[in-house]
């Protein structure tokens, strides 16, 4: 078998990668996006299975009012002593000189739950990594924030033990091991023992074109021990422009039962207009940072490297002692709502799905309109990940609108301040209406206006349909589920990217999503009803 990169297409960023026995366990990011922290599973690193989120409840995570790529950062999954642990950091501030946040601790005996209630451990810095020492101790191990504006903000690597008899830390024994390289931005640690040394991997350079990870190693723990590794970085795509994977570094190594390593990365796959140099810029990321799985080799002097060079192959042989997993061959979805609770794809913006957003189930999706996809707080959408650069998505949708702040629809979405739709709403000349518009970093434009499409009296539902070509997206309407009409309006899939998005402000961490949403910002809770929503992923 083959490793095809990337292995977690769309968003899926920062992986934490653990083996317990013989199946294999990644960990993502998930930032605004609830539930928190995304699971897949496998025994083959090749095929993955979803697994249900483990933040799920508010009580292990309570969103609202972060802003867009706050909440969950870098998420470490472990596991000692008979159960899992997981780290985890609630970003409140993303933009300024402060990043107000709070990393948590999570334990379960089984991966699909129960998780214990969060456990408040410091607010030190994010990327944080719990470290099982095989002497019994355990140390976190994180990236340090700096607010002073006469000192680099991320100042080096913190490592404080904590203590199992009270589950806190022990801020007395907080020290720097790593200050990284001249490269800066050192971030995203984990700690490994391995023959005799123990191992840092961090990742710096920025979650950009030139990011990369960088390897330390030590026989102790004390302050600034750690030597780099030479002829590093361990991997990156700085210098590699042309090559399908970009942006390779935060991520975490594991091993096989018989011994061989692996590594997993973020990742992303830049396209360009076809009017742009593919080097500057260097590309539009709208599936996001994905993650990538690398085969590892050491040399004689006992340091790591990426075989195929520090650039990564999309092409890895397996390991030799996989089981091979069955998962399934894409990541197209129907769902007719016939259950009483979400598919495991959708994601809400910042709280669960719950009575106030609506209801599901006996083949009816219901959305109770709130506040606008512009909001940080009650948002009425649910959404799932763009997973390939082309393909379909329809709905077919009821709604009743009697003022123009009443909407729902199909919606793009990349974040609060970028995003499309097309959705029913009220005109005063014409009645119930269709219209298409777009919010491109607060500029919102309405694409119809006065030529806003009419639906003809005594229609019941509406079918929508969005098509996405990677560089481009149009949107489609019927009346019946039979004949379409295309909006004659062609959108810019860049806009839904990281990088154009940090053209403009910081805040770029996540990827582009697909949805259903209801908007009553009236405050009437006018109430839309979904019957299915189909995704279909075609070929390149």
């Amino acid at each position: 078998m083959k490793i095809q990169n990337p292995v977690l297409p769309g968003f899926n960023a920062d992986p934490s990668m653990i083996r317990v026995g013989d199946t294999y366990y990644i960990a993502n990011s998930t930032f605004e996006w609830f539930p928190g922290v995304r699971l897949h599973e496998s025994k083959d690193l090749v095929h993955w299975n979803l697994l249900p989120s483990p933040l799920s409840t508010t009580t292990l995570l309570d969103m609202k009012g972060n802003p867009a790529s706050g909440g969950i950062w870098a998420p470490d999954l472990s596991y000692a002593d008979g159960k899992f642990w997981l780290i985890y950091t609630d970003v409140k501030i993303t933009e300024g000189p402060f990043k107000d946040m709070t990393n948590y601790l999570t334990t379960a005996t089984d991966i699909r739950g129960p998780w214990t209630d969060p456990i408040a451990v410091n607010g030190v810095g994010f990327d944080a990594s719990l470290f099982h020492d095989e002497n019994g101790r355990k140390y976190l191990v994180q990236q340090t924030w700096d607010h002073r504006e006469y000192h680099h903000p991320f100042n080096g690597i913190t490592l404080t033990e904590f203590d199992t008899a009270t589950m806190q830390l022990k801020p007395e024994t907080a020290r720097n091991i790593y200050n990284g390289t001249d490269v800066k931005l050192v971030e995203g640690p984990h700690l490994y023992q391995i023959s005799g040394y123990y191992y840092l991997f961090a990742a710096e350079g920025g979650t950009v074109f030139t990011h990369q990870e960088v390897v330390a190693r030590s026989k102790t723990l004390d302050e600034l021990s750690f030597e780099s590794e030479p002829d590093g970085p361990f991997i990156t795509n700085m210098d590699t422009p042309d090559f399908y994977l970009q942006k390779q570094g935060h991520g975490a190594l594991t091993s096989t039962p018989s011994g061989e390593w692996y590594y997993a990365s973020l990742v992303s796959r830049p396209w360009n207009h076809t009017n742009e140099s593919s080097h500057d810029p260097r590309g539009w990321s709208t599936l996001g940072r994905e993650t990538s799985i690398q085969k590892v080799e050491w040399d004689d002097a006992g340091w790591p490297r990426v075989v195929g060079g520090h650039g990564g192959q999309v092409e890895v042989d397996a390991p030799k002692d996989a089981i091979e997993t069955t998962a399934p061959k894409d990541h197209s979805q129907h769902d007719d709502f016939d259950q009483p609770t979400l598919d495991l794809n959708w994601n809400t913006l910042r709280q669960p799905f719950t009575a106030q957003m609506g209801s599901v189930g006996n083949g009816e999706l219901k959305l109770i309109g709130q506040q606008t996809m512009s909001s940080n707080f009650d948002v009425s959408l649910i959404a799932r990940r763009w997973q390939a650069f082309n393909f379909d998505a329809e709905t077919k949708v009821k709604f009743d609108p009697f003022t123009y702040q009443q909407m729902a629809g199909l919606a793009n979405i990349y974040n609060d301040k970028h995003y499309s739709w097309i959705f029913i709403t009220w005109d005063e000349k014409k009645g119930h209406v269709i219209e298409v518009a777009q919010n491109d970093n607060n500029n919102y434009t309405s694409y119809l206006k006065d030529d806003a499409i009419k639906i003809p009296d005594g229609t019941n539902y509406v079918w929508f349909r969005t098509k996405v070509r990677k560089q481009s997206y149009t949107y489609e309407y019927s009346f019946d589920g039979q004949n379409w009409e295309t909006v004659p309006v062609e959108l810019d899939a860049a806009i839904l990217s990281d990088d154009y998005v940090l053209q403009n402000y910081g805040g770029f961490f996540t990827g582009a999503f697909v949805g259903l949403m209801a908007a009553d910002y009236a405050g009437y809770k006018r109430v839309a009803t979904f019957d299915y929503f189909d995704y279909q992923e075609l070929p390149d």
